[in-house]
């Protein structure tokens, strides 16, 4: 009886040991390289894996810092890759006023060499990680700073950030170690704002990263979003289908028309730049494109709706986006008029 439960406890240590054991890590990036060549490179020159960078990798991007400071007092860098910069001290607070205090602008903005404010004189701990890094943990502060609220494997999007901790997968080869989620709601984990039922606007434009409230609004809610896109490639090039493809007898009609000839594309109108990240470059244009695609070709409609102090975006982007924001000597009567049959006016 005593060696039974000699062996009967020993059997439930070696399970544990075995079962701790086979716990697959994350090991970064690098291994990947090994076997997916193509697919590292292009993900390499993306925006995914700048989203957050230590101070020593970010440095070597050449980015200005924010007033008084030096690379010495920056601990992380959020963004830096082709939008916005901000800046997280050694404390792991961002930095949201100049180091001596004064209220001057710390978000730097990439696209326009512009300075913007970024909740100005705040004490704004970093509480971004569940998105920004690989392998994050809610529990503790990284580095031992305190405005650091939880801790992660790797700072930015990594490969392991979708396909999941590929220990096992590099030891192995074995594709069933590896997670590869297509789904649009793989992407909308991040891609998100608040409840997906809601797009939170502010200014006069649509919030950033809310793709996925957006898509789920719109007649595209049963596409995902690699239907369309190569997720490792950088945003400008990462289109592997285009709306032709799925709207050949729109695409046929349009061809020849007056906004064909003249260069216009189909995400200038249906994609047009009603959101906004860093920078406005007019009334009617922000610095990405909606994924709503719906126009409302009414003169009256609203995009924009209240709730209490709260503002959200509809299903659909109105005639100002659409057409106002090429067309600035136009008004909206003008645009809603034109808008109808344009697909095949001049033919």
């Amino acid at each position: 009886m005593k060696k039974l439960a000699i062996l009967f406890l020993g059997a439930v240590l070696v399970m544990s040991f075995v079962g701790m054991g086979y716990a697959a890590k994350y090991v970064g990036s690098e291994a990947c390289f090994k076997c997916h060549p193509e697919q590292y490179n292009d993900f390499r020159v993306s925006g995914h894996p700048f989203k957050l960078s230590k101070a020593e990798d970010a440095m070597k991007r050449q980015l200005p810092l924010p007033p008084g400071y030096s690379w010495d007092d920056i601990s992380y860098v959020i963004g830096g890759a082709y939008k916005k910069s901000r800046y997280i001290d050694k404390n792991g607070y961002i930095i949201t006023a100049a180091k001596d205090g004064s209220d001057l602008k710390t978000q730097y903005n990439l696209e326009t060499g512009t300075w913007s404010y970024y909740h100005k004189g705040q004490k704004k701990p970093y509480t971004c990680g569940k998105c920004h890094t690989t392998g994050f943990s809610e529990n503790g502060h990284q580095d031992g700073m305190e405005g650091m609220k939880g801790t992660w494997a790797f700072p930015g999007i990594q490969c392991e950030a979708c396909h999941g901790p590929g220990g096992d997968h590099v030891k192995s080869g074995d594709k069933s170690a590896i997670k590869v989620d297509r789904s649009s709601a793989a992407c909308g984990k991040c891609h998100i704002r608040g409840s997906k039922d809601k797009i939170p606007a502010k200014g006069g434009y649509i919030r950033h990263h809310e793709q996925y409230n957006e898509l789920l609004a719109s007649p595209h809610k049963s596409l995902n979003c690699v239907t369309c896109h190569n997720p490792h490639k950088k945003y400008k090039f990462s289109i592997k289908t285009e709306c032709s493809t799925c709207h050949t007898a729109q695409a046929k009609a349009f061809k020849g028309s007056t906004m064909e000839v003249v260069g216009v594309k189909c995400v200038d109108c249906h994609m047009a730049r009603a959101t906004k990240s860093a920078v406005a470059y007019g009334k009617f244009s922000g610095d990405i494109r909606t994924h709503l695609y719906k126009i409302n070709t009414d003169a009256s409609a609203s995009m924009f709706y209240k709730e209490g102090k709260k503002t959200f975006a509809k299903g659909f982007i109105t005639v100002d986006f659409a057409c106002l924001n090429c067309h600035k000597n136009k008004d909206r009567d003008w645009a809603s008029r034109m808008a109808k049959g344009v697909h095949t006016r001049g033919k």
